[in-house]
């Protein structure tokens, strides 16, 4: 297993949920009729449990989601692998299609499904009602967002009700339950009222934070809808904007973590060959590489994140040689869908120590074992303010929500170990090499969405989402033999084999509204 080392408190507070779900599924029936024999820790501890379990404690919704599917789809990474970074290639592999699913219904809605059920009766401990529901939202939002209709209503009650075979919604009708249940835990917290507090990995239990955090979340899924139904994403984007949305980086929803351990994927051979022990011959041919379409961006605008981004190999091996691996002018995307084979069609001089010569994510700073995991950024929550003005949905300033969403990213740096800073005077730099010049909406767009993709990096399920919306930035497909897409963009993935056998009649009804289960067939607010 490959998963995010966290702190000592936290790793106290999921020994206790790990004993409580035991016990709980031990005595299911006992939990199911006398609630109140679960007292608060144990509750926090359920809370704590599902943080961490959806920021990722597994490949299932971090690596392969994430990274080898969504990050490879938008063209963050690239690889000459053909049998594990697929989604460079949009080829199918069953395990990573179909984890962060499966991760999202086994694991991280358990707890939540038990803390809603457990409190959803108590007036006095309402905020913890209300703060899982949000939470609730936040992580089946990502499993509709990547597989369409899924199950909503009836999520997680397998748990509670011995529903087993859930019935799914189809994604109009999820969305339209998100917003409305963000809606109405955001204006039902009472900072009067007991909260989780420090087994909220999150906001420590602060009523007013998860506020900001249910109204941001409402702003992203309300702007998400512009394709589909732009009178209901006004709608729910005015919510979001008039209840209070984040202000700065500390209203950031994140899960930190430290550092300790070499079980986590950002330093094993899926990214990284090289350092003591390694043979000359393997170092730097590590699987996974940064596309040349990223790099090329962000050399061509200066983009003073390029080096927390971004090294060569060496760096990654001995940070002490960042300097000058991780300098600008040395970094080189490789171009995704090619394989160790077909890579001579394209450089016929190619050698597999050539490998060495192309950039890698940087595990010093941005995938060091103690960076953050990042829910929601201010800096996204500005960017999708720039896009409401632009649509007249706010009075504020295109240019000033743009400005501050770039400042807002690379001020971020300070939360990520590595030591990695951008000056303001390099931001101001950036800014006036780069300014916000649109005159028109499509400008306006896709100068926006550009800088997502370029400020969201490692939110990778995120910005695929905001790709398949606004479409930009503006990516050409590869076309590898043998794809499952005709040579295009994946819009979706496949829902896991085990539902067509385990839940046949609910997963044959989707299949029917929604359309083929495949790669290509786009989901409600994708049409």
């Amino acid at each position: 297993m490959i998963y995010k080392n966290i702190s000592l408190k936290a790793f106290t507070a999921l020994l206790a949920g790990s004993l409580c779900l035991t016990a709980c599924d031990n005595g299911f029936e006992e939990m199911n009729t006398n609630p109140n024999a679960y007292t608060e820790p144990v509750i926090g501890s359920l809370f704590s449990n599902s943080i961490i379990k959806t920021a990722g404690d597994g490949d299932n919704n971090t690596l392969y989601a994430n990274d080898k599917l969504s990050g490879c789809f938008v063209q963050y990474f690239a690889s000459l692998n053909a049998w594990q970074w697929t989604g460079d290639k949009y080829l199918y592999k069953q395990d990573y299609n179909k984890g962060l699913f499966e991760t999202a219904y086994s694991s991280e809605l358990k707890e939540t499904a038990q803390i809603i059920s457990l409190l959803k009766d108590q007036p006095d401990k309402s905020n913890m009602y209300h703060i899982a529901r949000i939470w609730r939202v936040f992580i089946l939002h990502r499993v509709t967002d990547m597989y369409g209709d899924i199950p909503y209503e009836q999520a997680g009650l397998g748990y509670i009700e011995s529903v087993y075979k859930p019935g799914y919604d189809t994604q109009d009708q999820i969305y339209a339950a998100m917003l409305a249940d963000l809606e109405s835990s955001a204006q039902a917290l009472d900072a009067s009222k007991a909260s989780f507090g420090g087994s909220d990995f999150l906001y420590g239990g602060a009523p007013a934070q998860w506020k900001k955090f249910a109204y941001s979340l409402m702003l992203r899924l309300g702007m998400r809808l512009t394709k589909v139904d732009v009178a209901m994403a006004e709608t729910w984007a005015k919510k979001a904007i008039a209840g209070g949305v984040m202000q700065s980086n500390a209203d950031i929803a994140k899960l930190n973590h430290t550092g300790g351990s070499a079980n986590n994927w950002n330093v094993n051979s899926y990214l990284l060959q090289g350092g003591e022990g390694v043979p000359p011959s393997a170092q730097g041919k590590g699987y996974s590489k940064l596309n040349k379409t990223f790099i090329d961006y962000l050399k061509t605008t200066k983009d003073p994140r390029l080096p927390f981004y971004s090294t060569l190999w060496q760096g990654n091996a001995d940070a002490a040689k960042l300097p000058q691996t991780s300098a600008p002018d040395v970094q080189k995307g490789l171009p995704g869908g090619y394989d160790y084979t077909t890579i001579k069609d394209l450089i016929p001089n190619w050698t597999d120590n050539m490998q060495a010569e192309y950039s890698e994510i940087n595990i010093n700073t941005i995938a060091a074992l103690a960076a953050p995991t990042i829910f929601q950024s201010y800096s996204e929550v500005s960017l999708l303010l720039a896009e409401a003005a632009l649509r007249k949905w706010t009075s504020g300033d295109v240019k000033t929500y743009y400005d501050n969403a770039v400042k807002a990213s690379m001020e971020s740096q300070t939360l990520y170990p590595g030591n990695v800073t951008v000056t303001p005077a390099q931001i101001q730099a950036y800014l006036t090499a780069n300014p916000y010049t649109a005159t028109t909406f499509e400008a306006g767009m896709k100068q926006i969405h550009t800088q997502f993709w370029a400020s969201q990096f490692m939110n990778n399920i995120e910005v695929y989402a905001n790709w398949r919306r606004t479409g930009f930035p503006e990516l050409t497909p590869t076309n590898y033999a043998g794809n499952e897409t005709g040579g295009t963009i994946p819009r979706r993935l496949r829902y896991p084999e085990s539902e067509a056998s385990l839940n046949r009649e609910a997963y044959s009804a989707a299949v029917s509204k929604q359309g083929p289960d495949l790669f290509t067939t786009r989901i409600w607010w994708d049409k």
